[in-house]
């Protein structure tokens, strides 16, 4: 009986240490990315507004409609979960500002997208405005994927649609 307390203690001491660790965290982050490409500014925000059929990681997309004058959308991911989306702002080519619009996930969030023209082509900036509610959310979010990881997986499908290396940049 003395090995099974130990045993359990063993156990529920790194569990705890995460979730004291993850209420730690702030709740809210900023996290950025860009990636330079060869296309221009109206192909890369064509690409961004349109239907993301083209990534990796959505299975399904269904447009919602229009609620109270935004667009919203619901993707399902690989793994069958869906998360409904409005766009707050559309400045075509230039700007575009998406947030979860579900309130019951244990995350949330904006996304801004930024093009600029470079040279003959252009950079797309990501910023992610990100909040995690649960505990054991942000420890992981912040200390196994990173908050950069949703942002650097989606800039690689941009850059995979478009043919071209994904050399991502801070």
């Amino acid at each position: 009986m003395k090995w099974m307390i130990i045993l359990l203690g063993l156990l529920a001491v790194p569990i705890v240490v995460v979730l004291i660790t993850g209420m730690l965290l702030p709740k809210q982050h900023i996290a950025t990315r860009s990636l330079q490409l060869q296309q221009p500014p109206d192909a890369v925000y064509a690409l961004i507004a349109g239907p993301p059929t083209w990534r990796s990681s959505i299975s399904s997309y269904e447009p919602v409609g229009k609620i109270e004058g935004k667009t919203h959308w619901r993707e399902v991911d690989q793994h069958n979960h869906a998360i409904t989306y409005e766009e707050e702002e559309a400045m075509p080519t230039t700007r575009r500002i998406v947030s979860i619009a579900d309130k019951n996930l244990p995350f949330g969030g904006t996304w801004t997208y930024e093009i600029q023209p470079s040279g003959s082509g252009s950079v797309l900036r990501i910023t992610e405005n990100g909040e995690v509610y649960n505990p054991l959310f942000r420890f992981v979010s912040r200390y196994i994927m990173g908050h950069t990881a949703t942002i650097d997986h989606y800039l690689k499908d941009v850059a995979a649609h478009f043919n071209e290396p994904a050399s991502l940049l801070n």
